[in-house]
């Protein structure tokens, strides 16, 4: 009994060097070193190197270390997410790259399980009948991005965040000035609506986007397993605790799995401190800029008290 709890711990620890340690010593220190030079740089790094790429896949790398350690545990105490994730097999190198390496996510996400992708590569699960045909939902996403570039392109020559520093704009009264700020930001967030919305359409004609059938009299096929953002819901979210919900949903989703419940004690209820602790790895997975950190914790303090 002994010698084979000492193998299953060696085993653990070689799985877990295996993923997890490969993430952290890896890629995580690859990301941060980019991060580190956009921060004293004061270039944008989405413009100019891979860090979108790399934040996609420190996400897989440690969700993948994580469901493969879940495996090696009893369900009994396991919550829902443990329990549906968890990898019972160490996955082989060409899945595990297949995985990481996916180029309909690669590099701007959205991020989805290991799990999923097995069971779509080898037509178990949600893929083991046929599927309906993806090409209308592909469609509809594909005229999303475009509406979104059009928009943004229209409308970013008009308000550049390059505004902000020049003399003309401290010339403005306060009114005016808080009319730029909102439109330099509604601006923005087109372009990533944009990319979003391009990936989904990339992973739903893939097939890999079927996430199963409504409940509905005729049940209707269902494809948001790629979908990342609802415009709408965050053009007119009502309070900040909607906008997670709405904005970056599989990264949302990700943290609530991967960090948020598994902060919680079992038989305790989640607190602030939970909420501010996943906010604070978003922030350090995001950037190391002031910004970030400050909006950690507005955004735990404003998500908390309303």
């Amino acid at each position: 009994m002994h010698g084979r709890r000492v193998a299953l711990m060696q085993q653990v620890k070689t799985s877990n060097f295996r993923f997890s340690g490969e993430g952290f010593i890896c890629v995580t220190p690859k990301k941060n070193i980019v991060l580190c030079f956009k921060c004293l740089s004061g270039i944008d790094f989405f413009s100019f190197c891979n860090a979108g790429a790399l934040m996609v896949l420190t996400l897989k790398i440690i969700s993948c270390a994580i469901n493969y350690s879940d495996g090696m545990l009893k369900e009994e105490g396991l919550r829902d997410a443990q329990k549906k994730y968890r990898l019972a097999k160490l996955p082989s190198l060409i899945e595990y790259f297949g995985y990481c390496l996916c180029c309909g996510s690669h590099f701007a996400g959205p991020v989805y399980e290991m799990k999923d992708y097995l069971e779509y590569t080898e037509r178990k699960g949600l893929w083991a009948s046929p599927t309906p045909s993806p090409l209308l939902p592909t469609l509809r996403a594909l005229v999303q991005a475009g509406a979104c570039m059009g928009l943004y392109l229209y409308l970013s020559p008009q308000f550049p965040l390059s505004r902000f520093s020049e003399p003309l704009y401290y010339e403005w009264g306060f009114w005016h000035r808080l009319f730029y700020q909102y439109m330099s930001g509604f601006t923005a967030r087109w372009k990533y609506y944009f990319i979003w919305s391009l990936s989904e359409a990339a992973i739903i004609i893939s097939g890999l986007g079927f996430s199963g059938w409504s409940d509905s009299s005729p049940p209707k096929a269902k494809w948001d397993r790629a979908k990342n953002v609802d415009v709408l819901g965050v053009e007119l979210a009502t309070s900040a605790v909607q906008l997670p919900l709405m904005w970056n949903i599989q990264v949302s989703t990700w943290l609530r799995y991967y960090v948020y419940e598994r902060l919680v004690q079992k038989g305790k209820k989640p607190g602030f401190l939970q909420l501010l602790g996943t906010q604070t790895v978003s922030a350090v997975w995001h950037s190391y800029t002031d910004g970030n950190k400050q909006s950690a914790i507005q955004s735990s303090t404003l998500s908390w008290f309303l």
